[in-house]
């Protein structure tokens, strides 16, 4: 239990799941040390039980691997395979929060990520975009989260390197969430 209370407009304890279908996870790596590949996951579930004081709060989500989107389905099924998330035997990845905090202005989420099977902390830059009732009487929160990781930290290791030097892969890959989740009554 925490000593300090964060107070958010609109904020409803309770159980909160998230809406896959206004929810995105998205990821960037550097590609031939020159640009960037972006792709996006599918979420499988997400659920934040919220209690009065929001630091005390506890996340868990599962995002579906074999749904990835790079808009290439060469890479796509490379990244699929044993040579990176080998989806057959990891086909999800795990996310349990161990904590939530203020650091400053900014609101912070810790926790256990699990990518093929290798569990690491990680901490999300957590962004609150605000609370509302939609046309059909759900009330909704939105928000964004950011983090970067360390592939090689969760076994994917694989890379080529370039004539010109450097590696086809960066190891530095920024994860974001958008995300809008549903109260439940």
């Amino acid at each position: 239990m925490t000593d300090t209370t964060l107070e958010l407009p609109g904020y409803k304890a309770g159980t909160w799941v998230l809406d896959p279908s206004h929810s995105e996870v998205t990821f960037s790596v550097r590609h031939m040390m020159i640009s960037k590949v972006r792709g996006t996951f599918g979420v499988k579930a997400a659920t934040i039980e919220a209690p009065e004081n929001p630091l005390e709060a506890k996340v868990t989500a599962t995002v579906d691997v074999t749904s990835i989107d790079t808009k290439d389905e060469g890479r796509d099924q490379h990244l699929r395979s044993a040579d990176f998330f080998d989806t057959e035997t990891y086909p999800t990845i795990e996310f349990v929060s161990t904590g939530v905090r203020l650091e400053g202005d900014k609101f912070l989420v810790d926790g256990d990520l699990t990518i093929r099977g290798i569990t690491k902390p990680v901490t999300f830059d957590f962004d609150f975009g605000g609370f509302g009732n939609d046309p059909w009487g759900n009330y909704k929160a939105g928000a964004t989260a950011k983090t970067v990781i360390n592939r090689e930290d969760f076994g994917l290791t694989w890379n080529a390197a370039l004539e010109t030097g450097g590696v086809l892969v960066g190891k530095d890959v920024t994860i974001e969430l958008d995300l809008q989740g549903s109260l439940q009554a």
